[in-house]
Order: C-alpha cells, then structure tokens, then sequence
C-alpha cells in the first residue's frame, strides 16, 4: 500500500495541509482544486507507475473538516467531494484499489463546537453521519475504509500506547466490530528480534484477526540508502516467519528504492524500453536482417523476468518460454547458431526488492533459472555466457549508481555485488558441468569488458604500475579468480588494504574467499568472453585514496590522447592498436593455449543527428578493429575464435536511451512499425564475413567451378498451328463454371524439391549511373529527359543506384533467401555505341561482380540481354524497326554469353517483346514513341522475333555445348476471362486475345515457327476489307518458320492481372492491332484496385493462365518471371496489399502445379525493390524492398512483404499449418446439438412441420427466441395476450414430445414498439419491465423449460440499434453516448431476470439461465506489430469484453474500455466518461450472474490502430481500430461474413483464459449464401465441417468447456435489415410460394450425420456404425430429379454417395490419405466406378 499524496502533488490539487487548514477558510482555494489537466494527465501517470512498482492499494485521508465545513453532514462541500471522486476515479482507472481513512488527527472544530456538553453521544452521532454520507458518496470506488464499518478497522500504535492489557481489553470488546485491525508499526534496524516478538505478541491477542500496516516507519537505518532491502527482507520475514494474518502493509518507506529504472526519468529524455525494436513480435524480421549479414553466430540475452516474471520458478511465462523457443529454431533453421547470454543487466524487480545482487540468496535464484534454461533450451544452444560485463553491474549498477538499480556505494557495494556474482557464475557452471554437459556437449563462459590501459608516460615506472593496476580492477577483478586461481588478483588486494590503511578507515571493503569457494570459482570457464571498445591513457593518482571512488580505490588516473578520434559517446575513442594489446595480455595472463578467446562485443556509437544510414565511422572502426583482431591470431598467435560486432539493431542503451546508435541496422523508434534498415556498416561488415577477413586483392575472380541448381536444357515437341478457337478452350470449359467457393478455396502444399524461387529488376529500371564511366545514353535516358514524357518528370538517371550497390543488393538476395535472381544487362552500359567495335570494361566489370556475388552465395543469375533499353545510336538508325538491328543485337548477345555464360546457365533473350511492339511503336507511350497503331507493331514484332532466333541459334550453335545452360524470351501474358461463358463467341474472343497477345510470338516458337492462324487470318480479313494490297501482317517464308520454331527451351512469362473479355465488332479505321483483335476488354469493378488501373488483382486467372500455356503449348516447362502488385504510397513498410497479392497468387500456381499437373518450374516475384516504373516515374511502389528515392543513399528497407516471402521460400510453398490439421474424435458424450430458428417462416401456424425438420437433423436441442410483444402487446403485464403464450406452449410441448430440449431466449431484438415510444432501451426503467416481461415466462412456462437466454446479442442493440443505427430502432444521433446507456441498461435487466430466477424459480424449476453475447475474433493486421497487436486486445474488449467482463468478471466494464472513453471524454472538455458507471452495490449484483457462457460467433477480422480526430465522439472513435478481412479467406453470402474456422477454436480459448473456463454453449454459428437455390450446398457443409472441428481442438487440445453447439440457422428466414437475400437455413424456403414450402438442402443431412457422430470418428478405425444409411426423408418440395443426382465439386453423384464423398473429402483443405481411404471403401460399395477414376476426377476438379 502507497499513499496518501506527497505533498506537492497535493498542493497542486488544493488538498495540502488537511491538518492545518481546519473550517471553510479555503473558499480562494475551491477555483483550483482537482484541475482537469492535472487529473487528466500528472495523476495516471504517478499512479500508473506505482501499479508498475507492484503496489496494489493506496491510501486517501480523507479531511472531514473539509468535506463537512459546518460539521454536518447536511450540508456538504460539494468542490471537495466531486475532487475526491476525482482522485478515486484516477485510482481506479490505473487498477489501484483505494484505502480511505475517515479521519485522522484531532477533531474538526466545527464538530467539537456542536458536541458541546453531551459530548460522548453527540459525538459518535456526528462522526457516524458524516461516514454514513462517505460511504454513500465514495463507497463504490473504495476498497477498503480505515475507522469505522465496510470493512472495518480500528488504526492502533503499536509499542508505545498500549499496553498488552489494554490491548487484550480492547480486542474483547472490538472482536466482533471490525473486518481488521490496521497496525503503525516502527521497525528499529537492528533490533529485529524485538520486532518479531512485538509482533507475534499483538496476533495473539487478537486471535484470527487480519493485520494492515497501515504506516510503517524505519529507523535508526544509517545505510538505508544503500541497503533499503535489509529492513524490507527482516519485515518479509517476520510475516512469513510468525504466520501472521497480515493482509497488507505500508511500503512508502521503500518506494525511493524501488526504481523502475526506465520509468522513473533516468534516461535520456524519458525514453523507456517499452517497446524497443519490437523483437518479440518480429523474430522473423530479425532473422531476415541475420541471413542478409550472414554470420555463423548470433548472440542474445534471455529476458530472466520474460521467463520467471517474479525471479523465481514459481511462476513460468510459457509465452515467454516460446518466444526464446521460435527464435532458436529460427536461428538454427537459417544455419546461424544461438549464443544465449543468461544475464544482461535485466534483473526482476522482485528480486531487487530484496536486494538484487547484495542478496546472497540470489544465487540459488540464478542457479534454478539458469537450470531452467539449460533444461529447456540447451537441447539446442550450445554456446552459454553466464553473465554479461558483471563489471558494469558492479561499476555502474552499485558504484557510481548511473545504471539500475542506481545505488552509489563503490567502496562497499560494488565489491560484494561482483563477490555475489562470481559466486553465482561459478554454481551455475558446475551445474553445466555436472548435470548437461555430457548430454548437451555444450561450453559456458562469461563475457568482460575491458578498455586496454597504456602507460601515460610509458618510461614511467609509476604509469606502468597503474595501468596494470587499471586492468586488474577492470578485467582482473572477475578474470583472476576464474581463469587463474580462484582468488581476487595480489595487486587488487594490495591496493585495497594500503587503502584502507593509509585512510585508517575502511574506504573499500573487498570481501574474502574462503578456501572451498575459491575451489569452487577457480577454473569455471570453457572460454574467455571478452567485450572491448576503447583504450585508456593511465597515470599514478593524484587526488588522493580516502574518498571512496573507483579511480581513487585504485589509486590511478585516467587520459586519453587528443589525436584519438572520439565517437558520439565520451568514454569511446577510436584505438585500434588497444585491442591486439589486450588480446595478447588476456592470452598471457589468462588463456595461454588452452582456452579459447571469443570477442564477444566490439563497436562504436554513433549519434542520432546526422546521416544515420552512411556510417563510415562504424565501417572505419570495424574495418581497423578486426585487422587488429586479425594480427594477434596471425602475428601472435592468440586463440581468437570469434568476433561478434555490436550490434544488430541500433536498441534503448541504457541511461543514454536511443540516442547513441551501435546498430548495424537503423530503426525508426517513431515509426510504430519499427522498420529496420541497414547501414553502410551492415554492408561491409558482410562482406568481411563473406570474405572470412580481407584477403589480398591480387587473388582476383574465383575461378572455381560454378555448382548450383541449373535446369536441363531439353527439346520442346514441334507442335501443329493452333485451331480457331485453340483446344486449349478446355480451360475455360473447365473452370468458368466454377463457383466462387470452388475457385477461391485455399489450397496447401510444397512445390518440388527442385522449384526455383526468386525476385526480378531490370537494368534501366534499379542501376543509375546513367552516364557514369563511359556508358552511352538509352533511348530511355533519352525519353525521360525530356520533361512532360514522365510522371514528376521522374528518371532513372539514379534509380536506385545499384550500379553502385552490388553488396547491398546481393544483402537482400541472401536475406530473401532465393534460389534465382533476374536482372538485365544494359546493351549501352557494356557497348556505349551499340556496336562491339566500342566495350566498356567498366560496365563488364559491374555485371562481373555482380554476377560472383550471386554465385558465391548459390544464387543462380538469370539474365535478360533486352529489357527495353535500347542503345540511342542504334534508335537513330531505324531501331527494331530496320532489319540491320538483328547483327547488331546478335553482336551484343554473342559477347554476353562469350563473357558471362561461363557462370551465367540461364538466359532471357527479349523482355516483353509484345510491348516494345505495341507501347512502343502502337500506341507510342514508350520511346520511340512510333504512334503507328495498325502497321509498325507488326513489323517490329517480326525483326524481334527474327532477333530472338538468331540468338537462339547463336548460344545452340557456339555455346550451349561447353555452357551447357538455357534460352528463351520472356512474354508479357494477362488472362482473359470471357464476359459470359457460355456464349461461345466470347470463349473464341477471350481465345484470340491470348493469341494476339501471347501467341503473336508464342506460336512461331514454341509451335509451327508461324503467326497464329485466328492472327492471319484476322489480320489479312480486315487488311483486304481495308482495301490494302496485302496483309498488315508480315509473312514468315518456310525458311524463317523453320529458323524461328523450337528457339526456346523453356516458357518464361509476365503476369500482373487479368481481364473480362467480350467478343466485339470493331472499326475498319483508323488502322490498329487493338482493332484487329475485334474483342471488347473491360474488369470487374469488384476486384481489388492497386496503384495502376491495369493491374488489379485478380489471382485464380494466374492458375487458368497456367492452364491455358499448359494446353496450348504441351505443358513446356514454365518460369513466372515477373508477379507482384504496386501501391502508390511513398513508404509502404507494412504492405498488407502486397502480402495477400503474393499470398494468393502463389496458391493459384500451387493448384496449378499440384492439382492441374502444370510444369512449373519457378516463381519469381516483381520486385526486388521499388524502383523506376517506366512513364509512371517512382509513384507505384512494386518493391518487396522500401526505396527512399530522397536519400542520395538509397537506403534499403525490407517490407513486410519481403519478411513474409522469405517465409514462402523457406517452406518451399505453403504447407498446412500445424494448428489447421483435421482431428478425428468425438465431443463429450452429453454433448448438446442445437438447431435454431426464428421469426417470419411462418413457424407461428406450422409447429409439426418444425419439429419433423429438427427430428430428421438429430437434433438434441432446439433454441428460439419469445417474441415479448407476441406475448405482452404493449410490453407490460397490464395485458397478456393468451393466444401468444399458448403458441409457446404448443411448441415447447411438441418438441419435448419429441425429446428435443428447447433453448427459449428472452429477448432476441423484438422490442415492443410502446416501450421505445417511452425511450425503449435508453430509459432505464425498462430493466423493471423487462423483469417483469421474464418472470411472466418463468412463472408460465418454467415448468417445461431448463435452458433460459436472458438477451440475444446485447452489442448489436447497444450498438448498431443505437450508434450506427443500422438496426431497429435505427438511431445514430448520440453514438458517443446512446450505445454505452443502452449497453448499460441491457446489463442491468439480464442481472435481474438472472435473480429473479435465481432467487424464485431455480430450486423450484432447476434450469439453467444466463446471457448470449456475440463477437467476432480479431486478429492483429500485422502479427509483428506491438501496435496491431494492441489494437486485436482493444477489439476483443471492446467487443466480447463490453458485456461479459461485467458478468464473468467483477461486475464492471473492463480497464480497456474504461480508461479508453474516459480519456477521450476528458479530452473533448467533458467532466467524466461518456460510459456510465455502475455503483459498487451494482457491481455486486451483476458479478456472477450466469449459469454458462451463450456465445455466438461467425467470422474473424484482422485488426490494425487507427487515430481517430480527438472531437469525434463515437463507439468506433473510442475503440480506434479499424478491420480488413484477408484476401485468401473464403467469402459466403454476407459481406461482413469469411470463413475463418481457426478464430472459433482461437474465441473459445480467450474465453476459457479471460473468465476462468465458464461452460460454454455455443448458440449461434453458420453461413449464408445468396441467389438461386442450390440444393447441393456445398460451402456451407464444409463450413461446418471445418468450424465444427475447430470446436473439437478446443474441447480437446486447450480444455476448452465447451457443452453445445447451435447451427444457424434451421430454415432460410429473414436476416434483420437484409431481408431475404441472405439464407443461412438448412432447410430451404421458397418464399415465392404462398404456401412456404421447406426443403432439406444437402447441409442438413451432412449437419445430422456430424450430430449422429458426435463427432468426427478417424476413418482409419473402418467404417463407423453412425455413418449407415437410413432410409431417405422425402422433401416437402420435390423437385423432379432434382435429389436423384448431385453435382458435386464436378462429378455428378447420387446425393447418398455425395454425402459420403462429402463426409472426408472436405479433406478438400488437404486432401488427407485417411480421408481418402475412406470415401474409396465406402464409395466402392456404392458405385460401379472405379476409385481410381473417381478420385482423379475429384482432384481434376478441384
């Protein structure tokens, strides 16, 4: 317990002196008191930190004489008493309970006036009254009241007023009167023994009584400063020691001495570590940085307060535990191993409490933690560091007190800290030793620091004596009795005790090793860890031993040399030559041959100011400190076999915060997504790794043999000319019927050991250098310098200067982790004029590294000789359009593959040739910009096409035998999907634009070396009707078709999107290939839009595209060479879009590969980084890398994309999560199954139809709801309508006729209209009302009915009634006020109907009654964002929390909601929240008041924050989150509604964890779906296949007390504000029918079977009894023939073996082995097919 104020807080509120300020001589004060900003702001803040230091209560003195100025307590002082509530309310919005004292000190003159003569009696008369109107005024918000009743206490002084007498006397007569007895205690230090006997004397007079200390005093404590732990552990003791009933006590004495460090404003500009660089949410962003730099070792702490959150193994964070778990196997997955540090400086708190490491009990906790982590990771860590730099824990921790936990004591502290340490390091080595090492075969260490000293005066033999004695005091201190002999270093001791003697005092107390401990520490290391930053010049001291300071202790001063380079922080100057000095001193002194060196910790700061990217500081001093390194291993033979730079991340660095960088990456502490970037250091510090040191220059390029995956070149068939329209029309015969559930079901699984993965750029669009060393200008430079031609008048004079930047390329490459890398060479860069007459051995050499680079690190070039960017002098003689270009781009190819084909295996020829043709020479947007639409793209199309064969023939003919790789060009495709799919005149457009566009050069190379026959013929048609002599279309001689056909070994292709296609009559003129095609193209606006209106995405065409090339070209091998999306956003760091882009494509090719038997043989994604996008300038953004196109650096930041493909890489496609897998089993054999159903299906008249339905669904339970009006017209009991009631009747009596248990709700949104006239639920006496409403229906039906639901889904009353107003009573005018009344209402009336029955009716009826409450599953958008993350909690809070927080918790809203709306209340000028409050005896009443948890649930939304304006005063603006839903989750009827089965086994564990595992019935779960009946509703069966299974995990796997499960719904019917557009029903209704016939579709037996089953029973058992065929219920509707076949997924089957097909098949989500054994042996028995056959057709459809 803290409190009360400190005294300036209390000034600034206007409540000082409570003591001295006695009557209403304040009044000047009242106009400050409690001021809004100081509530609103400086207290959460205070108290919040306190809740942060553990404490749990604070205490308030209230004044009396304030609240009751005139002494009664009629007349109050209301300033005083709404600033009180103020203070209370602060309290309880920082999770503080409040401890109010009555009163203290001497009686108010006021109430001493009026007690004039009788005092005794009018006394106690007055103090009662005015407590009476505390408890009335305060009572909900205080926990606890010292002086009188609640919770009553009487305060007494212990050991100075009473005696024991006394206090025997009083305890007899109070016994019975107070809760408690609050003690003021005084703690002599010292003098524990007579505390203890104090203490344990007054517990047994009062018996059982609970103690509170309510004031503790410490005295006498010379060292309180240094030591506070020793009188809290001596309290600690006492209680635990004597058992007392202590039930709190006092800890203000210590608050000063339990610094947070961070929280406390110790560090620099107040920064805390809160959120850091945000590792614990991006492991994979970290590991992602780690495979850029490429090292063999990564080194990190453990969080010991991650793991044990309270320092010691009681209490395990298992969460904690995984995140060290993932991270491990991350790293090991990735080929880095983990180099885990058990202590860095971060010691729990709890553990300081008790003294931190003066503590000697902290052993044994370091010991059982460290045992812990041996145990847990150490099957995998084979590297240990005890402790990190225990000198600076000692130094700076204990010493100077600039570290936590702040304390300034070097001459004592600092050295029995670094004895306690050396102790616990030496235990837990010995623990290695003894019990893991011969498993684990692991070593431990410890890391030190040291600067190296250097005699100041070196011919001096005083500086040579204190430079030794500087490195003993720093690295000797922990290093001699370890690595040498146990014991402190002589010249230490020596030191220490002249000291003491020449001060003749003790200025340093330097505790001793007994014998057996010095056995104990010596020898206790496998290796010496050694950190080393900066080198020190050192003196004699001059200023004297007596003051205790670390230099002086030491007797030596210390200097640096003025020519040192100093970095950003004082104490680090640049002194390379330091750290080979050190090295060979650690070697001699410590280490000899025996035990290995490992620098664990080398780097230099730099500040926050500046360019934080181009660190050549860092890279200097690297580049220095390493050839330092590298000279004692090889010049003087030290064992060095390690060097770790510091560090990974710039991070928080202790009291100097985040502005001293150390980081290798630079991180954006103000950006909420932390990006990480790397620096120039990054870069350089990966090629040392790479290059394993600097080896000379001399070696030149390796010459070692080029190994990496490289595909076989093989002949591609000839192939006959393509028909009109091509067989390959199959495709859309086989796929444009599908439905949306069939195409956009998520397929998983692994693309082919062999499959190549990669990323793609193109020369002109990333390299710049657009002029530099000899290269001659483009057409492209050309273009772009000329303004008006590009968006911003943007170029790529830059880009992004890769031609600069081959490391920090190849950076990303090896980050990603691909297999393959696509650039182009740029023809003017290596040929300046176009013509071999003119190499530039500058731009060879570019292309050289570049090409090493991939190699070394296994990545395979694949290289385009064109992309686009023509020589400009070759433009000006005729460019692709005069035939002399086919020599000249044979020249420039044949010196590519003479120069690089020696590592180069893999090669493009010609990069879209389709769009030169067209944009460049059609429509003219791109240089040259020919506008010749109807003639010149044809031409251009026949010279590259010419080009490419005769490079082809070139590399077959010259090359391919000694290089042995692959040619082929690379064609721009996008789908086209006919408009109406049955028209077959569509089905020919949708053909001959593919042929137009891909067969225009597909169809002479990969078939008969001509046109396609639909283009001749086209072409050559609307040319005669032109009345042009010939064809537009130039004509390919026999010797040319010959030369051209079979010129590629694989097929390569583009592809962005996709579009509609419509067949179209188009004009004769002007002349246009676009008319030539005679098709209409348009999109569906439906689709999602990107940063270009062409490239919407669009992912199942990319399979149908697959299929088409497969079909149409005889399945050659296939390459996707360019995917990816643009966003027109200048940072897009966390770039959903693009992940769902890639997310879902990638599944199309996958279905392609796995499903549709496509050979595909490589993906890769465009692109690398953002960069250049031709005439659209840098607006979109296509990178999977950030470009910051401002920064003449052109930093690199990886995008979540990038994190996430190299996610995708590393599973070799997407395999089946863990957590997705089927479990077979069965529910809980009392396991209830429940249909629902409700209003307009004309149920009212049709009860035995109903309950025949619910009958043949097998159903054990039905729930409906009462309509109130239907039974009380007005809705009060003034007037019953009997008619109603009796329909109840009637049903409930039918359905338990057939053993059916109804499930009756309450109140279900069907409000009567008179009472919303009155205000309906804003107007809080509709809580009586509707208690009166439910104990009609108890007293009426209650006899029947066990299973009660109070309310149906009180957020969507609360809310979309009454906020957004989308729902009856549609109102939106107050949505910051009216929802949180109405949420607040509905509250209140189901506590009452709760015990109402409770109190009248449960022992009577014995059923079951609680509340349904509805909420979607959030999760965050971006799972590695501490801010998303937050913003899914505040989801679920505001959401699922609103209601059941209340009810399944303490009676109130939770924290979330309460400090969310109050702040933003406070902040809009109002005086309280805009959510009302519940007074304490509320809270009481609504606390507890269930009998199960009723959920409903459908869908699951992705999560993110979002800010909104300050003034809005909303539900939504207070919650600030907005949702997204994922574009590979499957959609159903509803726009708000995806099937997301993994959310409901997620809600129903946060249930089981949030409200301590209530038992949950599940009463509303289903899918909808719109238009025509279908009875074959497949979706909706697999559906509930897939959540019914979920619910299963939970029950199962997380012990979830799930007891029902409620399908939505029983019938089609009318779904609120939608009508009848959406069905969700089982049984279909026509509701075009007068007669409202209902018709089992095919889910309703699927539903029974999954009921008759309870459950899923594992098919590898053999068929279970439940799965038998009973004889079929005919439908109340039979359509002829309609249930005698079904089409099902393709196959046209009898609807009984649909439905067994159905059982597993939905194994669709991964098509399981057993799954399939079943639906063959039951299959078999029905069908005269053979299983092999109707498997296949079942995969071929899917």
């Amino acid at each position: 317990m803290a409190g009360p104020l400190p005294s300036d807080l209390a000034e600034r509120l206007g409540l000082q002196d409570q003591e001295k300020q006695q009557g209403p001589t304040m009044a000047e004060a009242q106009d400050y008191l409690c001021q809004a900003d100081l509530v609103a702001s400086e207290l959460p803040r205070y108290f919040s930190q306190l809740r942060e230091l553990g404490v749990t209560h604070y205490k308030l003195l209230l004044p009396w004489a304030r609240i009751v100025p005139e002494g009664n307590a009629m007349q109050v002082d209301g300033a005083q008493v709404w600033c009180y509530q103020q203070l209370l309310e602060a309290l309880a919005a920082a999770e503080l309970r409040a401890v109010l004292v009555l009163h203290q000190g001497r009686v108010p003159s006021a109430v001493a006036a009026q007690a004039g003569g009788t005092r005794a009696r009018a006394f106690s008369e007055l103090f009662v009254e005015y407590a009476d109107f505390c408890f009335r005024a305060f009572g909900d918000l205080v926990d606890v009241w010292l002086s009188f009743s609640g919770k009553l206490s009487i305060a007494l002084e212990m050991g100075n007023v009473l005696d024991s007498a006394s206090s025997e006397l009083l305890s007899v007569s109070l016994q019975d009167s107070v809760d408690f007895v609050s003690l003021n205690l005084q703690y002599h230090c010292g003098n524990e023994t007579d505390f203890y006997k104090k203490l344990s004397e007054f517990q047994s007079v009062w018996k059982d009584k609970d103690i509170l200390v309510s004031s503790l005093k410490v005295l006498d404590c010379a060292s309180m400063e240094e030591h506070p732990f020793i009188p809290a552990a001596a309290i600690v003791k006492s209680i635990n020691k004597e058992e007392a009933h202590m039930i709190g006590c006092d800890i203000n004495e210590f608050l000063d001495y339990l610094p947070h460090f961070g929280h406390e404003g110790h560090v620099h500009m107040n920064q805390t570590a809160d959120v850091a660089c945000d590792s614990y949410y991006k492991t994979s962003y970290d590991i992602y940085l780690l495979k850029g730099l490429h090292p063999q070792l990564y080194k990190f702490s453990v969080s010991w307060s991650r793991i044990f959150p309270a320092g010691t193994n009681k209490t395990i964070n298992s969460k904690g535990v995984d995140y060290y778990n993932r991270l491990i196997d991350h790293l090991l997955d990735s080929s880095i191993e983990p180099m885990v540090t058990l202590f860095h400086w971060d010691l729990p708190q709890a553990l300081q409490a008790l003294g931190g490491w003066q503590n000697e009990s902290i052993i044994d906790a370091f010991v059982s933690y460290a045992d812990f982590c041996f145990s847990t990771f150490g099957d995998r860590v084979k590297l240990w560091v005890t402790f990190h730099e225990p000198w600076v824990i000692s130094y700076a921790g204990y010493g100077t007190g600039e570290h936590p936990p702040g304390i300034t004591d070097p001459g004592a502290a600092s050295y029995k800290v670094a004895h306690t340490i050396l102790k616990a390091h030496a235990k837990v080595w010995h623990l290695y030793n003894d019990k893991y090492r011969s498993q684990q075969l692991g070593k431990v260490g410890l890391v030190l620091n040291s600067d190296w000293a250097e005699p100041k005066t070196p011919s001096s033999s005083e500086d040579v004596r204190a430079s030794e004695r500087y490195l003993q005091f720093m690295l000797g201190w922990f290093a001699h009795p370890i690595f040498v002999n146990g014991d402190y270093p002589d010249i230490l001791k020596a030191q220490i005790q002249e000291v003491n003697q020449q001060c003749s005092m003790t200025v340093a107390q330097l505790p001793v090793f007994t014998e057996e401990e010095k056995t104990l520490v010596k020898g206790t290391a496998d290796f010496f860890g050694l950190s080393h930053y900066t080198s020190r010049l050192v003196s004699a001291g001059t200023n004297g031993m007596c003051t205790p300071g670390y230099e002086s202790i030491g007797n030596f001063s210390l200097h640096v040399d003025p020519s040192w380079p100093q970095a950003a922080s004082s104490w680090v100057h640049v002194v390379p030559w330091g750290l080979r000095r050190l090295l060979k001193f650690v070697s001699q002194e410590y280490t000899g041959s025996k035990i290995p060196i490992y620098i664990a910790g080398n780097g230099v700061p730099t500040g926050d100011t500046g360019d934080l990217l181009n660190d050549t500081l860092r890279v200097d001093y690297f580049r220095q400190y390493i050839d330092e390194a590298l000279k004692a291993v090889k010049l003087d033979a030290v064992d060095v076999q390690s060097y770790i730079a510091r560090s990974l991340l710039d991070a928080f660095e202790g009291p100097v915060g985040y502005s001293l960088k150390f980081g290798l990456h630079h991180v954006d502490f103000e950006d909420s997504n932390r990006p990480r970037t790397p620096k120039a250091s990054a870069y350089f510090y990966s090629g040392v790794i790479e290059k394993n040191g600097f080896p000379s220059q001399a070696m030149g390029r390796s010459s070692a043999p080029v190994v990496f995956d490289r595909p076989v070149p093989s002949k591609l068939p000839n192939l006959p000319a393509s028909e009109v329209p091509s067989k390959a029309k199959v495709v859309w015969q086989k796929f444009s019927s599908q439905t949306a559930f069939e195409r956009d079901m998520y397929f998983y699984g692994t693309f082919p050991e062999d499959f190549t993965w990669g990323v793609s750029s193109s020369s002109y669009q990333i390299e710049g250098g657009w002029d530099a060393d000899g290269k001659g200008p483009s057409i492209w430079d050309n273009f772009t310098h000329v303004p008006g031609n590009v968006n911003n008048n943007d170029t790529g004079d830059i880009a992004c200067d890769s031609y600069n930047k081959v490391e920090e390329d190849i950076y990303m490459l090896k980050a990603l982790g691909v297999k393959n890398y696509r650039f182009s060479v740029s023809w003017p860069r290596i040929f300046p004029t176009g013509r071999n007459n003119s190499i530039n051995s500058h731009g060879v050499a570019y292309y050289n590294r570049l090409i090493d680079g991939l190699i070394a690190n296994n990545i395979t070039p694949i290289v385009t000789l064109y992309h686009w960017d023509l020589p400009q002098t070759l433009q000006d003689i005729g460019g692709w359009e005069s035939d002399e270009i086919i020599d000249l781009f044979d020249s420039f190819a044949d010196f590519c593959f003479q120069t690089f084909g020696d590592r180069v295996k893999f090669w493009n020829t010609i990069n879209e040739p389709n769009i030169i043709a067209w944009l460049g020479y059609g429509e003219g947007l791109f240089p040259p910009n020919v506008k010749d639409p109807g003639n010149a793209p044809y031409r251009v199309a026949h010279i590259l096409l010419k080009a490419h064969a005769r490079v082809y023939h070139t590399y077959d003919d010259k090359y391919r035998a000694s290089q042995g790789g692959i040619i082929a060009p690379c064609l721009f495709t996008t789908w086209a999907e006919p408009k109406t799919p049955s028209d077959p005149r569509d089905i020919e457009a949708a053909d001959r634009y593919l042929q137009f566009l891909v067969g225009w050069f597909a169809h002479p190379i990969y078939k008969n070396g001509d046109y396609p026959e639909v283009m001749k013929w086209k072409v050559g048609n609307r040319s005669e009707l032109q009345n042009l002599p010939s064809s537009r279309l130039p004509v390919l001689t026999a010797e040319e078709r010959e030369y051209i056909r079979g010129t590629a070994d694989v097929f390569c292709f583009n592809t962005y999107s996709s579009k509609i296609v419509s067949h179209s009559t188009t004009r004769l003129s002007p002349f246009s290939y676009d008319y030539d095609r005679e098709v209409s193209v348009t999109v569906d606006s439906s689709w999602p839009t990107s940063s270009l209106p062409d490239h919407r995405p669009v992912a199942w065409g990319l399979r149908r595209l697959l299929n088409w090339i497969k079909e149409e070209y005889g399945n050659p091998p296939i390459y996707i060479i360019e995917n990816g999306v643009g966003a027109k956003a200048k940072s897009d760091v966390d770039d959903n879009a693009r992940i769902f882009y890639i997310k879902t494509y990638i599944d199309e090719a996958l279905k392609a590969y796995k499903v549709d038997g496509v050979n595909l043989k490589g993906y890769n994604a465009w692109s690398l980084m953002d960069n250049f996008e031709w005439v659209d300038g840098y607006d979109p953004r296509f990178g999977l890398h950030q470009i910051d196109f401002d920064n003449p650096n052109r930093p690199r930041t990886p995008k979540r994309s990038a994190v996430y493909y190299a996610e995708i890489i590393h599973n070799n496609g997407i395999p089946l999560p863990k957590e997705d897998e089927f479990l077979y089993g069965e529910f809980p054999d009392n396991f209830s199954w429940n249909a629902t159903g409700d209003v307009a299906c004309d149920s009212y008249h049709r009860i035995e139809e109903d309950v025949e339905m619910l009958k043949s669904l097998k159903v054990s339970h039905y729930r409906f709801s009462i309509s109130w009006s239907r039974v009380l017209p007005d809705g009060t009991t003034r007037y019953i309508n009997e008619k109603g009631l009796n329909y109840y009747e009637r049903l409930i009596d039918a359905l338990l006729a057939a053993n059916i248990v109804p499930q009756v709700t309450l109140y279900h949104w069907d409000l009567p209209q008179a009472l919303q006239d009155i205000g309906g639920w804003e107007n809080d006496t509709i809580v009586q009302r509707f208690k009166e409403y439910a104990e009609l229906l108890f007293q009426r039906l209650g006899n029947k009915v066990k299973f009660w639901i109070t309310l149906n889904e009180p957020y969507n009353t609360a809310y979309l009634g009454y906020g957004v107003g989308t729902a009856a009573p549609g109102i939106s005018v107050r949505p910051g006020r009216a929802p949180y009344v109405v949420g607040h209402n509905l509250i209140k009336a189901h506590a009452e109907a709760w015990h109402l029955y409770n109190e009248t009716f449960r022992a009577k009826q014995g059923g079951l009654i609680s509340i349904t409450i509805n909420s979607d599953w959030a999760e965050p958008r971006n799972p590695h964002s501490q801010e998303d993350i937050e913003a899914a909690r505040r989801f679920m809070q505001f959401f699922l929390g609103w209601f059941a927080h209340p009810i399944f918790k303490n009676g109130d809203y939770n924290e979330v909601m309460k400090r969310r709306i109050r702040e933003r209340s406070l902040a809009q000028g109002l005086s309280e929240s805009r959510l009302p409050e519940f007074t304490e005896s509320e809270k009481q009443r609504i606390k507890g008041t269930y009998d199960y948890f009723g959920l409903n649930h459908y869908t699951t939304v992705l999560t993110y924050n979002m800010n909104y304006p300050k003034t809005v005063k909303s539900y939504d603006s207070d919650r600030g989150v907005a949702t997204v839903t994922d574009r590979s989750w499957l959609g159903s009827g509803s726009l708000w509604l995806k099937v997301t089965p993994f959310g409901f086994r997620k809600i129903l564990r946060w249930i089981k964890e949030e409200y301590n595992n209530p038992p949950i019935y599940v009463t509303e779960n289903g899918v909808s779906e719109r238009g025509a009946f279908e009875f074959n509703d497949t979706w909706r069966m697999h559906y509930y296949r897939s959540y019914i299974n979920e619910a299963l995990k939970a029950v199962v796997l997380d012990g979830v007390d799930l007891r029902g499960y409620t399908a939505w719904t029983l019938m089609d019917n009318l779904e609120w504000a939608v009508g009848y557009e959406e069905k969700f029903g089982l049984y279909h209704v026509n509701f075009s029918d007068p007669a409202l016939p209902r018709r089992p579709k095919a889910s309703a037996k699927y539903y029974s079977l999954i009921i008759n089953c309870n459950g899923f029973p594992d098919p590898a058992t053999g068929p279970h009894p439940c799965l038998e065929q009973e004889p079929e219920v005919t439908p109340t509707d039979p359509t002829p023939g309609a249930a005698d076949s079904v089409h099902f997924l393709g196959l046209d089957l009898t609807s009984q073996s649909a439905e067994i097909a159905l059982y597993v098949l939905f194994a669709l989500s991964a098509v399981g082995a057993l799954g399939l054994a079943l639906f063959a042996y039951k299959y078999g028995k029905l069908s005269k097919r053979s299983h092999k056959q109707s498997h296949i057709e079942l995969s071929s459809k899917l």
